[in-house]
This record gives structure tokens, C-alpha cells and sequence, in this order.
């Protein structure tokens, strides 16, 4: 039974007639009028609004993890809202630690793509601050409440105002994960040996020269695979081994992990010789890109980022909840990722010629029947094309691009 009650216009005495029921559901009905009106009320209230200029500031660096998945990228973007830096400025304002992105000295240290995921980004800018290193506002704990549960502040630090996330990081290491599958490891680690150094990366990358970037010489200093877990679930069968790719620079091209994993890919299956990235960094006899699909950004990390003089303020509170969220997340994937191990070891009995293909997925695009070797192909417009198209346009703004 459910009753019309005014909340704020009843004469109790009135209700002496009814019934156990009836008076239950009249309780239970005030009780969600009250519920909808706080909820009303919260939101008419109006937005705190704060003067900055009676308030200490201060230039941090924060370092944050986020699972990059389900969003497009980690810049704001025009047309969508569903980026990394979208959600952390909602969150900045929100707390009313800044007054505006353009008036905050903001800097980002890398610039990952739709789907890329980081356990190690770092954002450089000038917050509120209570003016007391023993008293600091509890920012990891601030950040955190109000970001989604794949955005987590994991440290902070104070740094000198000329401080930038982007120009003052040494070193930047990304991570690939990717099964073992019919890929033989030994033949991708002997092509990595060629990357390591300083070369012309035009061929391994995504040339943006319309955005001004007209040089990719880049310095890699460590290129390696190795197994990183062993599954055993699936006992002897080390197809289902993962393999973790390390690639540490100071700073890189757009794509350019994603066109090495891609290039590795046809090494590991034997389609490619390893000397096939020597062959693409000699610019004088490979000039021209040629035509080849990029690698899956699901299983790209940009693992760490290295700075000088940062000592990282770790609030004990924040990081528990930081721990437990992850476990969520790995429980999660992990009772999937078993609960699709038991389903394959049941079906591959069904078979008697093994099935082999973990690794296929990881280059994107069509898959031809007859492969064509890479050096054969057709290939891109040249850097010096490119730079002649785009100075006629008026279209070329040289800036750097460090990623």
C-alpha cells in the first residue's frame, strides 16, 4: 500500500486510524521525500568559490598511475571528455587546489595515447598549499577521493618553480606485455641489439611533421625481453608464458613503441629477419617508411619516469587505498583470465593439431594469407615530401616532441 504524504503538512493526530502497514509505508515514504530534498539541495548549492591570493602556493610534482583502457588518451581533447587529464583537472579544480589549467604552470612528463595505460606519469604544477611542510595539505588523499578509481595520485613532492614534468625527466621507460604464443623470444631480444644507441627513428615512428617535428634522432639505452611470469596453469605448455618488453630513453617519437613492438612481432614469428632494424634505421638505403600496421596499445606502459632531486611524499592513508584498488582490479582480470585458461585447456583436448595463436592479435589491421617482406612494400612520402607539402601549406610549426 502506498500513501500520499506532504512531509511538511500533517497532523499526526490523524493517523491514529490506520493501520501497522499503512504507518510503515508513510514512514518509508518521508523517508525518500527527504532523501530527494537533500539530494536537491546538494545540487543548488552553489560552487565554493575561493580568492587564491589569500592562500600559500606552491610548485609540486605528482606522480599518478592510470589504466588507460577505456580512455582516449591522456591529453584533453576538443571533442571528448573521456581522457586522463580531463578527469585530473576536474579533480584539481574540484578540490579547489588551482584556479585554472592556464594559470597553474602545468606540465605533463609523457603524452600517452588512447588505450595506453602508466604506472609512473608525472604532472608538474603550482597548487594551494597551507604554507606548513609539517601541515601539508593531504593531497594524494584529496586527489584520490574525488578521481575515478583507474586514476590514482600515488605520490607527490615539492619542486623548484622552474621545475617541468616534461623537460626535467632523465629517463623514460615503457613496458609491453605480451604472450609468448609461437614467438621466438632469443630472435626478438638479437633484433632489439639494434636499436640500442642513437639513430634516425623516421622508419619506426609516426612522422608528425605537420605539428612541426622534423628530426627523430633518439638515444635508447636498454632494449630487452624477457619472461616475466611462467603460467601454470597450463603446466608444461609455455606458449601461455607472458614476456615483458623494457625500452628506456630520454625521450621518444609518436608511435615509435608500437612500430618497434610491431617490427619485433614479424622478427618472433620468423617473417623478418633480425637484421631487419638495421636495414629500417640506415636512412641512405631505407629513406622511405614502408607500409606495415601498428601494434595493440593494450599492453603499453609508460613504467617509470626518472627526475633528479624529487624526493616523493608518500601519505600512508592514500596508498592503502591506492593497494587495494589494484588488488580489486588484478582479482578482477585474474579470475577472468582463469576462468578463460580452464576453457581453452578443456577445448584445445578437442583438437588433435595444436592451435597456437596467443601473439596473432598483437598486430593490428587485416592479416594477408601471403606475406609480403617489409623491405618490399610500398612506402610512405619521404621526411623531405613531407616538409616541402607542409611549408607550402604554411601548416609547419617546429617544436620538439618529447613523449
Amino acid at each position: 500500500m502506498s500513501l500520499e504524504v506532504d512531509s511538511h503538512n500533517y497532523d499526526p493526530e490523524n493517523l491514529s486510524h490506520l493501520t501497522k502497514e499503512e504507518l510503515i509505508s508513510i514512514i518509508l515514504d518521508l523517508k525518500e521525500q527527504n532523501v530527494k530534498h537533500k539530494k536537491l539541495t546538494r545540487k543548488l548549492k552553489p560552487k565554493r568559490n575561493i580568492d587564491f591570493t589569500k592562500y600559500h602556493k606552491r610548485h609540486v610534482v605528482f606522480k599518478l598511475l592510470y589504466l588507460g583502457w577505456d580512455y582516449h588518451g591522456f591529453a584533453t581533447q576538443e571533442n571528448s571528455e573521456k581522457t586522463i587529464e580531463h578527469e585530473l583537472f576536474r579533480a584539481l579544480t574540484m578540490c579547489c587546489l588551482i584556479e585554472s589549467r592556464q594559470t597553474s604552470n602545468y606540465h605533463r612528463c609523457g603524452r600517452t595515447d588512447k588505450g595506453v595505460s602508466s604506472f609512473s606519469q608525472a604532472i608538474s604544477l603550482t597548487v594551494r598549499s597551507n604554507g606548513d611542510d609539517s601541515n601539508e595539505l593531504p593531497y594524494c588523499k584529496m586527489l584520490n577521493r574525488i578521481l575515478p578509481k583507474d586514476i590514482r595520485i600515488v605520490a607527490w613532492s615539492p619542486v623548484k618553480e622552474d621545475f617541468s614534468a616534461r623537460f626535467d625527466c632523465g629517463s623514460r621507460t615503457y613496458k609491453y606485455w605480451f604472450p609468448r604464443g609461437d614467438l621466438d623470444v632469443d630472435l626478438m631480444n638479437q633484433g632489439l641489439q639494434h636499436v640500442i644507441g642513437t639513430h634516425d627513428f623516421r622508419n619506426l615512428c609516426k612522422m608528425d611533421v605537420a605539428n612541426g617535428v622534423v628530426q627523430f634522432y633518439r638515444r635508447i639505452t636498454r632494449a630487452d625481453i624477457k619472461i616475466c611470469s611462467e603460467n601454470n596453469q597450463f603446466s608444461t605448455n609455455r606458449d601461455y608464458d607472458m614476456c615483458e618488453l623494457t625500452i628506456v630513453g630520454k625521450a621518444f617519437l609518436w608511435h615509435q613503441i608500437r612500430c618497434i613492438v610491431s617490427v619485433l612481432i614479424l622478427v618472433g614469428s620468423r617473417k623478418e629477419n633480425q637484421n631487419i632494424f638495421k636495414d629500417l634505421l640506415d636512412i641512405e638505403n631505407c629513406p622511405r617508411k614502408p607500409q606495415y600496421c601498428l601494434a595493440s596499445d593494450l599492453p603499453l606502459n609508460l613504467f617509470d619516469c626518472q627526475f633528479e632531486n624529487v624526493n616523493w611524499v608518500i601519505e600512508d592513508e592514500s596508498i592503502s587505498e591506492v593497494i587495494t584498488s589494484l588488488q580489486c582490479s588484478w582479482a578482477t582480470h585474474m579470475i577472468k583470465a582463469t576462468m578463460l585458461g580452464e576453457m581453452l585447456k578443456n577445448t584445445e583436448t578437442l583438437v588433435e593439431n595444436k592451435v597456437n595463436n596467443q601473439s596473432k592479435w598483437l598486430i593490428q589491421g587485416v592479416h594477408s594469407k601471403i606475406y609480403q617482406p617489409l623491405l618490399k612494400r610500398p612506402a610512405s612520402a619521404s621526411l623531405e615530401n613531407r616538409i616541402q607539402y607542409y611549408t607550402k601549406k604554411g601548416k609547419l610549426k617546429l617544436e620538439c616532441n618529447e613523449k
